[in-house]
């Protein structure tokens, strides 16, 4: 089934969607101007007077609209009793971001990190990466995630943006209400119901980036088509259908930083004259790919060529995606959804290593009633990784099928001899070696390029190939019950609400033999791995004196394979002086489980074996296994001693096997945030200034990340031994998903302001303020803050300027920032950046016109390191809406 449906959307997307995007924008620009003149010819526009008073009583947001991410229940923004935001499609249409999900960076406390144009990721409160497993994403309460990986890949399988009715935004971690990953934060995007927003809609956004130096390539286009249709056939049936086409190059990965620059400083090789050198976005020269070789007597350290990304990766973005939902409405107050979505996907994608996404495939298929005093809610995800491959593996292994590394080093060592002994320099030496140990390498763009990596894009084992071949599924169900509403009555008269639930998902994946197996029956592939979980909660929330005071209390249980019960408890309260004015405060604790990546990883990658944490998967690695940081620290000086006093090999090792460090580290176990939080939220100055502040002071027990660590390839216990294996490289080497052995703090605030000057101008301000507290730094774990110390937003919306033309401007600013990750640590460089927009409505044809740039000054900036360049993109949004 999947791969009939692959297929057709293949085709349709590649060869009839822009033909077809163009006949429907026609038609629908036709029909709605023809009915608007043959049925409303003596009409005249909506009285603009009435509508500018709405807008201004409106105010700034409406505050007095239920929000239901917070605590599961319909409340007021105000009277939340936690840090909530939201966005609606109707306010995101007036900043500069190109839809609703790009706009969630504009608001406070959310950082969003751009692996590629077509995989954005969000996340709060700190610990960012590219699979961001603390951060849930929700649609409708549906968890969008990738099965196999535990996180979204950003809104490939989200909603369209002409159907999103609102996001709301909920910092912190929610785990008490939710129990998957969200010690961080949750997003539940929400759409519009076909019983309420009807009628055909079309948006076409056209789109130029690549413009200036920012990036090696030329100007291109960047397209994005929406198609949105909802009908109500009766007070009891109703249907939408959904479909988004978006097509473009893709930002560069081009940072030539060398990684490995103070490898050969004993020697005095630096820079281009570095035999060691490892850009950040070359492929085929890291550690793995690295030897020490003794030339005339000195010690250097040399790796292969490998080869940039930008030589070789495909850029092209492609994302067909659509959604299908049938409603019924049995009787009053009850509503069923049966719904579908699906995705196709071909992009860039960012983990510990760069991949191309290629025919990636996702597929939802729900069932959710509700009740007024009751919900059941069951959905299935689907996930097929298609034809995508590892770029880094792509890269390593095309230089192995030119020559293996022992021929490959053997003919670098004779040339740099041969030319030594010609008088020639080291650096000259080094790049005459180098340039005849290359010689007959496969160039990309060649014929024998292209044929040998499309063979390796398809053998599924990364230490001799690059395939990326994984198929999973995701299953759950969960149910709410509000005891309350069974007779509200008696529940209003003594002011409390008891809400409870339910949950249980089940991971399951098809092993493939290389990214998992199923480890009791690890030679088995028709054996499915399935890792699941079940849990539940009750809320009781209690309103006192005169509904000035609400307090409300959680407790969670949950329960996941491999790990005894877990429970969490939450503690709010609000305490509202006046209806402007609301206080708040929260204790909130969560676990989180390892993902089924980080319990069940089995991937060989460049002879660097990525292992699960669980101890059914990594038995007698940690208990053997050596720090790498250790095992380099010691490697480079003996190569330093050898090279600068004189000694011998053996005795350098003997003198310094004391630095190789003994893995600290055990075997994964749950994640453990407790979390302070208050705030405050007011209206002031004639209710034209909207306030919202929010503090909080995390720590995290056992928190999870990653360790490199490796094994000496001997039986013996004897120390010089080990250090003399280690020194020649004979190792296995491992990345273990473990927890670190420090509490780990983070706290911070955010301030939001929102004023509204006339009916004309909006002010919108907001500052982000985030900082990591460690006990020690003496952790060798990777995962790290990797968030801004400030993140500032500014914008100015003018609206009805002249008639329906309005405008706005938005300034960004960002800190420099520290970034830990496998493929680089250094220095994010702060950036500050300008998104703008002018719109216009067409009041007789039923379209709105938006012209705008997101960083409109295009100086390229990096949101993290081992990823693109950011420039400038310039689009023009047409929007037309035909009512039923």
């Amino acid at each position: 089934m999947e791969t009939i449906l692959d297929s057709f959307l293949k085709s349709f997307s590649r060869k009839y969607f822009f033909s077809l995007n163009a006949v429907l924008t026609g038609l629908l620009l036709s029909l709605n101007t023809f009915k608007f003149y043959a049925q409303n010819q003596d009409s005249i526009p909506p009285n603009i007077e009435e509508e500018r008073l709405r807008r201004l009583e409106q105010m700034l947001i409406d505050l007095d609209e239920a929000v239901i991410s917070a605590s599961r229940i319909s409340e007021s923004i105000l009277r939340s009793p936690l840090s909530i935001d939201q966005i609606k499609a109707a306010e995101a249409k007036k900043l500069g971001a190109m839809s609703t999900f790009d706009a969630l960076e504009f608001m406070k406390g959310v950082q969003i990190i751009t692996p590629s144009l077509g995989f954005r990721v969000v996340n709060t409160r700190g610990f960012s990466n590219t699979t961001n497993v603390r951060f849930a994403q929700l649609v409708d309460g549906l968890d969008n995630q990738a099965p196999h990986i535990g996180a979204p890949i950003a809104n490939a399988l989200g909603a369209s943006d002409l159907d999103i009715d609102k996001i709301e935004i909920l910092p912190g971690t929610a785990s008490a209400l939710y129990g998957m990953n969200s010690t961080n934060g949750l997003l539940n995007i929400r759409t519009k119901n076909p019983f309420v927003h009807t009628g055909l809609s079309v948006q076409q956004i056209s789109g130029l980036n690549h413009l200036g130096n920012v990036s090696s390539q030329s100007p291109s286009l960047y397209s994005v088509t929406h198609i949105r249709h909802a009908r109500k056939f009766s007070e009891k049936f109703a249907g939408k259908i959904n479909l988004s086409y978006v097509k473009g190059q893709d930002w560069e990965a081009d940072n030539r930083k060398d990684l490995a620059s103070k490898l050969n400083s004993s020697v005095g090789l630096f820079g281009e004259d570095n035999p060691a050198k490892d850009e950040v976005n070359s492929y085929g020269n890291e550690s793995p790919n690295r030897q020490t070789l003794t030339l005339n007597g000195l010690k250097y350290v040399v790796a292969r060529t490998g080869y940039r990304e930008v030589d070789f990766a495909d850029y092209s973005l492609e994302n067909m995606k659509g959604d299908i939902g049938l409603y019924f409405r049995p009787k009053s107050g009850h509503e069923l959804a049966v719904g579908y979505k699906g995705s196709l996907l071909n992009s860039i994608y960012n983990r510990a290593n760069r991949f191309r996404l290629e025919d990636y495939n996702l597929n939802q298929f729900s069932l959710d009633y509700q009740a007024p005093t009751w919900q059941l809610r069951s959905y299935l995800t689907t996930e097929n990784t298609g034809n995508s491959y590892n770029m880094r593996s792509l890269a390593e292994n095309m230089d192995k099928a030119f020559t293996s590394n022992t021929t490959w080093f053997a003919n670098y060592k004779t040339a740099f001899e041969s030319a030594t002994a010609q008088n020639i320099s080291v650096s000259d030496a080094h790049d005459i070696a180098r340039t005849s140990a290359d010689n007959g390498r496969f160039i990309p763009g060649t014929e024998a390029w292209n044929v040998v990596a499309d063979s390796l894009k398809n053998v599924n084992n990364w230490d001799i190939g690059a395939a990326l071949r994984v198929r999973a599924r995701l299953m759950h169900v969960e149910g709410i019950i509000n005891w309350s509403n069974f007779n509200p009555d008696a529940f209003d008269k003594i002011g409390l609400q008891i809400l409870s639930g339910f949950d249980s998902r089940d991971y399951i994946i098809l092993p493939d033999g290389n990214y998992f197996i199923n480890p009791e029956t690890p030679n088995d592939l028709n054996n499915d791995l399935v890792y699941g979980k079940v849990g539940g909660f009750t809320q009781v929330s209690k309103s006192l004196f005169n509904e000035k005071v609400r307090l409300t209390a959680t407790l969670r249980a949950d329960k996941a394979d491999y790990f005894e019960t877990k429970f969490n408890p939450r503690f709010t309260a609000v305490y509202s002086p006046k209806e402007t004015l609301n206080f708040r405060a929260a204790f909130q604790s969560g676990y989180r489980f390892p993902s089924i990546f980080e319990g069940f990883s089995n991937i060989n990658s460049g002879n660097v074996k990525r292992v699960g944490g669980l101890p059914v998967m990594s038995n007698g690695i940690f208990e053997n296994s050596y720090t790498r940081a250790s095992i380099d620290a010691f490697t480079n000086k003996v190569n330093s001693d050898v090279n600068t006093l004189g000694i011998s090999q053996e005795e350098a090792i003997a003198s310094n096997k004391n630095l190789l460090v003994k893995n600290p580290y055990t075997y994964i176990k749950p994640e453990f945030i407790k979390s302070v939080e208050g705030g405050v939220r007011a209206l002031a100055f004639k209710k034209r200034l909207y306030i919202d502040f929010d503090g909080y002071y995390n720590s995290y027990d056992n928190f999870m990340a990653q360790i490199e660590a490796n094994v000496a390839k001997t039986t013996s216990s004897d120390p010089d031994s080990i250090a003399t294996y280690f020194y020649n490289r004979k190792q296995n080497r491992y990345r273990l998903w473990t927890n670190s052995t420090s509490k780990i703090y983070n706290y911070g605030f955010a301030l939001g302001l929102n004023y509204r000057v006339n009916e004309h101008l909006l002010l919108i301000g907001n500052a982000t303020y985030s900082k990591l507290d460690r006990i020690d730094d003496r952790d060798g774990l990777e995962d790290a803050f990797n968030t801004p110390l400030w993140m500032i937003n500014g914008t100015a919306s003018f609206e009805d300027v002249w008639r329906n033309l309005g405008f706005g401007v938005t300034y960004r600013y960002q800190t420099q920032y520290d970034y830990v990750s496998f493929l680089v640590s250094d220095v994010v460089p702060q950036f500050r950046t300008i998104d703008a927009q002018v719109n216009y409505h067409f009041d007789r044809i039923g379209m709105t016109a938006k012209l705008g740039a997101t960083n409109l000054t295009n100086k390229g900036y990096y949101s993290i390191l081992a990823n693109p360049l950011i420039g400038g993109m310039y689009y023009v949004s047409l929007t037309w809406s035909m009512p039923e």
